[in-house]
């Protein structure tokens, strides 16, 4: 807790501790692409973001390589909060013959600050070796429609808190702006907020899904 309680000394890290303490590798569920931390997939409407989401899902439920990467294998947690149960299984079917016990579905979920937070946590209590969970979309989990920079970045910051915490790694599918720009992290929906406050940013502003780092 910073405040007046607690001396500004007491919150000063030497350069000295912070080269000298031993830190784990990062670790990627999906190679060189997903890693522990809060990630945006970001698109036009029906592009097939939520096609490439499940794709994505059953590579790491299965161990198997996604778009050529290879995954760590684990359970996943979809929220697919636009679906309905016969819309899934289409898209199951489409996608695949065998399912995975790995990967759970949620057709109904709290918002931020309202329940989530708490969602999230059961999960990972559920399920010791989640690796990821899909939010799909920003919006259904939201509980206001401020597009204010404030809100943006607060409330995508509990979610990052919440994946550095848990060391899982959280996509939250959201939509672009209607109108074109030639950097795709400025045709996300919103403010520069929430771009601020995630680590890596996906987004599809035509077919092609492009990787890029905040």
């Amino acid at each position: 807790l910073v405040g007046s309680e607690m001396c500004i000394r007491d919150r000063f890290i030497s350069s000295v501790t912070i080269m000298n303490t031993p830190m784990k590798k990062q670790r990627f569920i999906v190679d060189e692409m997903i890693y522990p931390g809060l990630h945006i997939l970001s698109g036009d409407p029906k592009i097939g973001k939520s096609w490439m989401m499940m794709d994505m899902c059953l590579s790491i439920a299965k161990g198997e390589k996604f778009l050529g990467r290879k995954t760590e294998q684990g359970h996943v947690v979809y929220m697919a909060l636009e679906d309905t149960f016969v819309s899934l299984q289409s898209r199951m079917y489409e996608l695949t013959d065998e399912p995975s016990g790995n990967l759970q579905y949620v057709l109904l979920g709290n918002s931020i600050g309202n329940g989530l937070e708490e969602d999230l946590q059961e999960c990972k209590r559920l399920f010791p070796d989640l690796k990821l969970v899909v939010i799909d979309t920003l919006q259904k989990v939201r509980e206001t429609v401020d597009m204010k920079y404030g809100t943006d970045y607060r409330e995508l910051s509990v979610l990052k808190s919440i994946a550095d915490q848990l060391e899982i790694a959280i996509v939250l599918v959201h939509h672009n702006r209607k109108t074109h720009d030639s950097n795709p992290n400025n045709m996300i929906s919103g403010t520069n907020g929430l771009q601020a406050a995630q680590m890596v940013c996906l987004c599809s502003p035509e077919t092609v899904i492009r990787l890029s780092s905040i």
